[in-house]
């Protein structure tokens, strides 16, 4: 059998204390309750699972595993941006870079568009609707950057 073409790694050490720290210092984010995962060089899961990573390897030998747990984070390599799922896990603990939408400003994000909005914020933010976490974005001076997948947006009504 073949070995699989993405590395899986369990964090731990100094990796999970890396990630754990830019999670505090970015949303303030104290608590990671499970294992975190790194699939290839970019993408993070939660995992809830007792699989041990030599487990989870010699699996990965026997089947196809596409991924393991839920994808919280991508790695950016100076920051970590949240997923959708990664904000909503995290809603109780998020305390810091957090950007409050109205209504409208909600549809518009929730539709895959930017938001032009001046928060005094710089760099990945959560986006928040009353008590809603919807996912991060990029703030510059003038807007917030929309990362939701076209897959998972909204799609506008034809009247």
């Amino acid at each position: 059998m073949s070995a699989p073409t993405e590395t899986t790694t369990i964090l731990e050490g100094k990796e999970l204390k890396k990630f754990k720290e830019q999670l505090e210092e970015q949303f303030g984010i104290t608590e990671i309750p499970g294992k975190v995962i790194k699939r290839g060089k970019e993408k993070v899961f939660l995992f809830t699972g007792d699989f041990t990573e030599k487990e989870m390897k010699t699996l990965g030998y026997e089947v196809f595993v596409e991924r393991a747990g839920t994808y919280i984070a991508k790695d950016m390599e100076d920051a970590f941006r949240l997923s959708i799922e990664g904000s909503q896990i995290f809603k109780n603990q998020i305390t810091k870079n957090i950007v409050e939408l109205n209504e409208e400003e909600m549809d518009t994000w929730m539709h895959g568009s930017e938001v032009l909005k001046k928060t005094g914020l710089k760099g990945y933010v959560v986006m928040k609707y009353k008590n809603d976490m919807l996912g991060c974005g990029k703030a510059s001076e003038q807007k917030i950057t929309n990362f939701i997948p076209k897959s998972r947006r909204l799609k506008y009504k034809l009247a």
